[in-house]
């Protein structure tokens, strides 16, 4: 249901903007679309409700009047809190994408931007899916994935990852020993034409194999030169 736990309660969202015509108009729709919603006017107040309050969804103005949206979304992820972030920004630069993506952000929306547009994002943030009870796990090798809880763990030790690096993971198990170039990866877990000029689907195969490889062996995150990634066991382990 629209703006519903698997419980039946009402999902909780937390927009941090200090545009007040803005915060308030984001308050309302996504009110009036079901959902439970605090707004906070600075970045302090923001976090300390983050950290506070249980949330399902964090949307955060980068360009906020005391700290920044990177200071918050970088200082809630080293404390441990794993709630989707969808950024406002008013630029739309790689470098701030990227910037982004390297703390832990899961979405962004450039302004001026139509309502109905981050509706839609905040519904595929939040958005699970009926997870069938025949599949509750992917694995290969140590690695496995808990999809009703969005947990992953390998070799026995929980490893944190954001909601889009869950669905980056996912989509590479998923399709364990194929070739997925980075168009298609763009358009399955970011939702977006694939721009050849950017970096973010590297960035993001960085971060998320610095979580899932670096520590353990043997490496799962294959780069196939000039065509794109995939995740396979090597021969000597299958």
């Amino acid at each position: 249901m629209i703006g519903k736990t698997d419980t039946g309660q009402a999902m909780k969202l937390l927009i941090v903007e200090d545009e007040i015509k803005t915060g308030e108009y984001l308050k309302q729709g996504l009110s009036e679309a079901g959902y439970v919603v605090d707004l906070a006017r600075n970045g302090m107040d923001g976090y300390h409700l983050a950290m506070t309050e249980p949330y399902d969804l964090l949307i955060l103005d980068v360009m906020l009047p005391d700290v920044n949206g990177w200071w918050i979304l970088k200082s809630l992820r080293e404390a441990g809190k794993e709630a989707p972030v969808l950024f406002l920004t008013a630029s739309d630069s790689v470098d701030d994408r990227v910037k982004g993506l390297e703390l832990g952000a899961d979405d962004y929306l450039v302004k001026p931007f139509a309502f109905a547009e981050l509706l839609a994002r905040v519904r595929t943030l939040l958005r699970r899916g009926a997870v069938p009870a025949t599949e509750l796990y992917l694995s290969i090798g140590d690695l496995e994935l808990d999809l009703a809880r969005h947990r992953v763990s390998r070799g026995g030790r929980h490893i944190r990852l954001t909601a889009k690096e869950f669905s980056l993971l996912e989509l590479l198990v998923r399709r364990q020993g194929e070739v997925l170039p980075r168009s298609l990866i763009a358009s399955q877990v970011w939702d977006m034409n694939f721009d050849s000029d950017t970096n973010v689907i590297d960035v993001a195969i960085r971060r998320l194999r610095g979580k899932v490889d670096d520590h353990f062996e043997p490496k799962l995150i294959q780069t196939i030169r000039g065509m794109g990634y995939m995740i396979d066991l090597p021969d000597d382990n299958t």
